[in-house]
């Protein structure tokens, strides 16, 4: 992965150690390097006793379903995988009713994922699937914390769960259990997913290429964000467009928060596009609307297939006949470096971060990137990055309203 800024700034001279320090607390900031040797006994076991399940349904919100979501749909555009995964994350009934209908709930096993256990949102979707089969705990898995209430119910009914840490948030989770079981049952290569996040890892912490880099970047953001409030990501693949939703929760929930010293309200706004398909729409603003954005192209190098435009004329149309032969690979990385372009020509804050192919060694890399990326922001802004005030608030009023 590269990262390419089209802005300078000088790096805080602390910033750098404060993340050192919060490593020692902060539980993802080591999540590459963690032992998967519970997960990899839990897979043998759900394998042999579960050797016929086509399909794993995560039954989550947010956290627990968010990062998941991204990376198995980065990677599944790339390769076969063994089982489809979906996800039921919705209260909505119309949504619950349309899954609902699109799976093969007998040849479907449920991951039910509750950092606390008890997601009201979660439990009413697991309440729901469970009365369904029956009660029978043969088609569920719990992730949770140790001791949850959700995990003594699971052992109460005799179904398996495994363990998330204490020390990592649900928005910051992806690289535990949350993410990697249920990328694991469906096939892909979650060595090489943590193997990414690693490489990024020992290039931050140990002065590689990534650190002065993502610093910089990190600094910038925080430094105009009374300015270039809005933080976008224009990311040229659809196959990015749940990691572009992942990016909305981890920046949001993450950097809007009242400052530790001041009690001041301060934020950072996320946007996730996807190019070409919102140069037809969300550009028009970014060119000629309120200078409050900054962009972050996100591009693809090689996606690996051949696919062209066929050299054939249409009547009326042979203006066009100089798009004849062009790979549709090389086609939308000209879309998006013409795009790039014009905003430069206007001095909008742009950086661009290119991927070498999709494949889990790249999308790790993004991952843990972006995950660093909010901490040293977070830093920089005065804030606590890793807690939720906001969101826990609401959810005592919902829980009030239900009594």
């Amino acid at each position: 992965m590269k990262n390419d800024l089209h802005f300078d700034i000088d790096i805080p001279n602390n910033l750098f150690n404060k993340m050192v320090q919060e490593r020692e607390d902060i539980g993802y900031y080591n999540l590459p390097s963690q032992s998967l040797d519970k997960l990899e006994r839990f897979e043998k076991k759900f394998e042999k006793k579960h050797k016929n399940i086509q399909n794993i349904a995560v039954i989550g919100i947010g956290g627990s379903s968010l990062g998941t979501k991204a990376i198995y749909n980065f990677i599944k555009s790339s390769k076969p995988l063994k089982r489809k995964l979906y996800f039921l994350e919705s209260t909505d009934p119309s949504t619950l009713q349309n899954l609902i209908n699109d799976i093969d709930i007998k040849n479907t096993h449920f991951l039910v994922v509750s950092k606390s256990g008890s997601t009201i949102e979660t439990i009413s979707i697991f309440k729901y699937i469970y009365n369904i089969v029956n009660r029978d705990a043969l088609y569920f898995s719990f992730i949770t914390e140790k001791q949850s209430k959700l995990h003594k119910f699971a052992k109460s009914i005799g179904a398996k769960s495994i363990f998330i840490p204490q020390n990592v948030g649900g928005r910051f989770s992806v690289l535990s259990n949350i993410g990697l079981l249920p990328l694991k049952l469906v096939g892909v290569d979650i060595y090489k997913l943590l193997e990414g996040a690693k490489r990024m890892q020992v290039s931050f912490f140990n002065d590689g290429y990534i650190k002065n880099t993502l610093l910089k970047k990190a600094t910038y953001v925080a430094t105009n964000y009374n300015r270039y409030n809005i933080n976008t990501i224009f990311a040229y693949s659809q196959s990015l467009k749940y990691f572009c939703e992942w990016f909305v929760q981890l920046w949001g929930e993450s950097l809007g928060k009242k400052q530790n010293s001041s009690s001041l309200n301060v934020g950072l706004t996320p946007i996730g596009l996807i190019g070409p398909k919102d140069q037809h729409s969300f550009l028009q603003l970014i060119m000629e609307g309120v200078r409050n954005k900054s962009v972050t192209f996100i591009m693809v190098d090689d996606f690996r297939l051949d696919i062209n435009i066929p050299n054939i004329s249409l009547k009326h149309l042979e203006e066009l006949n100089n798009i004849n032969n062009i790979a549709f690979n090389t086609l939308i990385n000209k879309q998006a470096k013409a795009t790039l372009k014009s905003l430069q020509e206007i001095d909008i804050p742009i950086d661009v971060i290119t991927l070498p192919t999709i494949d889990e060694l790249y999308i790790g890399e993004l991952i843990y990137y972006y995950e660093l990326l909010t901490s040293a922001v977070g830093i920089l802004l005065d804030i606590n990055t890793y807690n939720q005030p906001g969101v826990e608030n609401g959810k005592i009023i919902l829980k009030e309203m239900l009594k």
